[in-house]
């Protein structure tokens, strides 16, 4: 399917979604001056065409969000090293796997619901073969956060 651009009314469509994606399409409506059912056309039109992949849950108690990390991977062979993905593709709370250049091979952030849940992820990725190695470095704080939609500064 071919993506059509997104005008200047789905980005704050999306600015909107980003900060609350359980609005409503009538309350969405009145924010980006069209109609309930246009809104409705939009966000369906920008699902089907990949710019919105998902709604997400942050579970916990109110004002806590869930515990951040940075592991850096070491891999065994750097070059036919897939098998590593393939397995943080498994991981739900991996949500960024990048290849860096540098000392370590995979730059891995994982947002999980517990501590303890990231030390059993750290565990997983430590035994995968061809992993020989790690280093972990636990978000104390966020104080810019981009998304597809924008921006969130924290204080």
């Amino acid at each position: 399917m071919d993506r059509v651009s997104l005008d200047q009314i789905d980005q704050r469509i999306l600015a909107e979604l980003t900060k609350n994606a359980r609005m409503s399409h009538a309350e969405l409506a009145t924010k980006v001056l069209l109609s309930r059912n246009a809104v409705r056309q939009r966000i369906e039109r920008m699902e089907r065409q990949g710019y919105i992949q998902g709604y997400t849950i942050v579970a916990g108690p109110p004002g806590q969000g869930p515990v951040s990390a940075f592991l850096m991977v070491y891999r065994k062979d750097r070059v036919r090293g897939a098998d590593v993905i393939s397995v943080l593709r498994s991981i739900p709370e991996v949500v960024l796997c990048d290849v860096v250049s540098g000392d370590f091979d995979l730059l891995v952030r994982v947002e999980a619901r517990s501590l303890e849940r990231v030390q059993e992820i750290w565990e997983q990725i430590a035994a995968i073969p061809g992993v020989t190695d790690t280093v972990t470095a636990m978000t104390l704080s966020s104080f810019i956060r981009r998304g597809a939609g924008g921006a969130r500064a924290t204080e």
